[in-house]
């Protein structure tokens, strides 16, 4: 094992478009012989990031693995700086073999970026979903593609049944009245409903839509599910919802959408202004898969009209989302920046899963087949 190093931790800050600083941290200058260069992206959380020891997923902290890596003789570069030509990620395109991105502040891996990255094998997503990443390109160039696949499913499936609750319940004109010293009960009550009886369809019943069925079957719904595949009759029983083969013939019967299926070719814009005209008037969406499924204008607009009679999530096209982006001023909505699946107990899993596959791709080893995204040039089912 190479001896470490122990320079002190080099962190350099600059400024960037925004007036925000950017973080680089590394310790060891260059990998030892045999290392490997490893490169992580993630969000900076600055004066946070030593409020909880458990806080793992920001830049900052790392995923709590750097002191194993560099142990090892790895060198292990982390930012938050990832966009634009200049950018710190940029820098070590060429020369970096294995990538750690997340979902949360995604590092969007182009066509472009690997076709620069010579050296690159790896790519690992702390959490689950990696339509940051070209998965035909990575295919066609031979590299592995992975994320810690049921890290962070109960983290999203509970903040989905928080957002139906409060949508349902028109709470935020009710937090913002206490906020601003005023008292109309009826400005809330007129629109807010109990949850019960109400028809639920999900779009995408995999593993988070099948938490979220288990987690709405007690407020006694009528659930209703589309998908790829029919759940098996054990968990249809277990959950008391019923399969839609035809997607378009399930949504208009639903009074809330929630949108459980990963980002395709085939479900970018699926939620277009036609489509959204086919839903029953003032029906409510959350959606916490991927904001690039629907047509960000067509929602806002569905959302003033008052045919989306709500609309929340934490997923937004593109991410970060600018300051104009149409969704933070439409009326109804209670978004919030990508957080559903990056609590402190879905930190924990993928920090740990993350190593764990590091460890395994050291050995040479498979990871968990359930894990793999691309593989040898092919595609997960989901997809393609």
């Amino acid at each position: 094992m190479a001896m470490k190093r122990v320079a002190a931790s080099a962190i350099r800050a600059f400024a960037s478009p925004g007036n925000s600083s950017s973080l680089i941290l590394t310790r060891h200058l260059h990998a030892s012989p045999g290392g490997k260069k490893i490169v992580g992206v993630f969000y900076k959380a600055n004066e946070y990031a030593s409020m909880n020891p458990n806080f793992l997923g920001c830049a900052e902290n790392a995923l709590g693995i750097r002191d194993w890596l560099e142990s090892q003789g790895h060198q292990y570069i982390v930012t938050d700086d990832k966009e634009g030509p200049n950018c710190e990620l940029e820098k070590h395109i060429p020369d970096l073999e294995v990538l750690i991105t997340t979902p949360f502040h995604p590092a969007y891996v182009t066509a472009e970026r690997i076709k620069k990255a010579k050296k690159l094998k790896l790519l690992l997503t702390a959490g689950i979903g990696s339509d940051h990443v070209d998965l035909k390109a990575a295919a066609a160039a031979g590299l592995t593609v992975a994320e810690i696949t049921g890290s962070n499913v109960v983290s999203v499936a509970e903040d989905e049944l928080m957002r139906i609750l409060i949508l349902v319940r028109n709470f935020v004109p009710g937090h913002h009245q206490v906020i601003n010293g005023e008292w109309n009960v009826a400005g809330i009550a007129y629109r807010a409903y109990d949850l019960e009886g109400k028809t639920v369809g999900t779009v995408g019943a995999g593993r988070i839509g099948k938490l979220l069925l288990q987690r709405l079957k007690p407020f006694n719904c009528n659930l209703l599910y589309h998908d790829r595949l029919k759940m098996d009759p054990e968990m249809e029983n277990q959950t008391g919802a019923n399969f839609e083969e035809d997607l378009d013939s399930m949504l208009p019967k639903c009074d809330i959408i929630v949108i459980n299926m990963p980002l395709t070719d085939k479900t970018k814009g699926m939620f277009d202004k036609d489509r959204i005209a086919k839903l029953k008037k003032g029906v409510l969406i959350v959606n916490n898969a991927r904001g690039a499924i629907m047509d960000t204008q067509a929602v806002a607009d569905a959302c003033s009209s008052g045919h989306i009679g709500g609309y929340s999530g934490d997923v937004w096209n593109p991410q970060p989302a600018p300051k104009d982006h149409p969704w933070r001023y439409m009326p109804n909505q209670a978004m919030t920046p990508h957080i559903s699946g990056t609590t402190i107990d879905a930190q924990l899993r993928y920090a740990a899963g993350v190593k764990d596959m590091l460890e395994r791709y050291f050995k040479g080893e498979d990871f968990p087949p359930q894990n793999y995204i691309v593989k040898e040039g092919e595609l997960a089912s989901q997809y393609r």
